[in-house]
């Protein structure tokens, strides 16, 4: 079987045949609690680097993680938790020193996997990182809160593998919904580590990132991160986290993306464009999730509608604008998104058609 990983959160195998028939029949059936197991079955797409026609190592190719939701902590203030006294769950042959990639295809709902590369220079990006904006990960929605969160939108478009380990950029097989919080505090400290260390040795190091998604939820609970350094045997990096996609100060419905502010929490209203100058490949248009009509996102402003634009020099237009039919083709892109995404990228408003 190849290399992809279906991720879910699901009860124990022998288990779903049987008692999920006596099961009253809700929505929560199949959704984590204690005791069950993240399992993790193959079939994966290799990335667009890997160094040969042939297939792979994978890291992927138990039938089971050794991985138990319901063993880790609640949040209570930190970005990651140690799992496995911080041991990757790893088999001996899977730390080959050889270059590759490789990510899960989306499930059923559009969500991501699991995303594997045993990272050495020759898969880090070379490249500045272009636009990431059209790719709408699921349970992705754009609001914006002034103040609270940093950069002032609480959603990323995060790499489960970061840009520049792989190079890999608008691939929606390696973008999930993360905040803010997980991917800066989160999973960013150690993907800096492991670029570091690549970049000071040379050496390998084979790279797990596995989103978990609870039930049908459509953002994930939070990421489990595996690493370990392959010629020294795991003595130049080597860790096991799980990373909470949580945002300090805003709740969040995982089943569907929406988000409000907990009781007490007081953000700073603003209209200024967010802030562009977060470093490196984490920065993003962090964007906060979509007001609900419930009410329960009182201090969570809607972003701007969605639309279409054509961009070209760092300036975009509307379609419809003269400009667009002066471009060349080769320099022409288009940005599916909103008017804050698109400045958030570095571009400019047309002074013609003033998008």
């Amino acid at each position: 079987m190849g290399c992809a990983v279906f991720l879910a959160v699901c009860l124990e195998i022998a288990a779903i045949g049987s008692s999920l028939e006596g099961a009253s029949g809700s929505a929560d059936a199949g959704v984590a609690t204690a005791g069950e197991t993240v399992a993790a079955q193959t079939e994966t797409t290799p990335g667009s680097k890997a160094q040969s026609g042939q297939e792979k190592p994978s890291a992927n190719e138990d039938a089971s993680l050794a991985f138990n939701l319901a063993s880790v902590p609640a949040y209570s203030g930190s970005a990651t938790i140690e799992v496995n006294g911080n041991a990757p769950f790893f088999s001996g042959s899977d730390l080959v020193a050889e270059s590759h990639e490789s990510y899960s295809e989306l499930d059923s709902l559009g969500r991501c996997g699991v995303a594997v590369a045993c990272v050495r220079a020759d898969l880090m990006s070379t490249e500045e990182r272009g636009s990431i904006g059209m790719v709408k990960p699921s349970g992705w929605h754009t609001v914006r809160c002034d103040g609270l969160v940093d950069g002032n939108y609480l959603y990323n478009r995060c790499h489960l593998i970061g840009y520049q380990l792989t190079g890999e950029n608008a691939n929606e097989q390696n973008l999930i919904t993360g905040t803010r919080y997980v991917n800066t505090e989160g999973m960013g400290p150690y993907e800096t580590k492991v670029s570091d260390y690549v970049e000071s040795t040379g050496n390998h190091v084979l790279y797990r990132s596995t989103s978990v998604f609870e039930g049908d939820n459509l953002v994930a609970t939070g990421v489990l991160l595996e690493t370990e350094s392959v010629e020294d045997g795991g003595a130049g990096v080597k860790f096991c986290v799980w990373c909470c996609n949580v945002q300090p100060d805003v709740g969040i419905d995982y089943a569907i993306g929406d988000s409000w502010l907990e009781e007490g929490t007081a953000a700073q209203a603003s209209t200024d464009e967010p802030d562009n100058t977060a470093s490196e490949d984490r920065a993003q248009s962090a964007e906060l999730a979509e007001s609900t009509e419930s009410g329960k996102t009182t201090g969570i402003e809607s972003a701007s509608e969605e639309k279409t634009y054509a961009l070209n020099t760092k300036k975009f237009h509307y379609p419809s604008c003269s400009s667009v039919n002066d471009m060349a083709e080769k320099n022409k892109q288009e940005f599916a998104g909103t008017r804050e995404e698109v400045v958030a990228q570095g571009y400019d408003p047309c002074k013609r058609c003033s998008p």
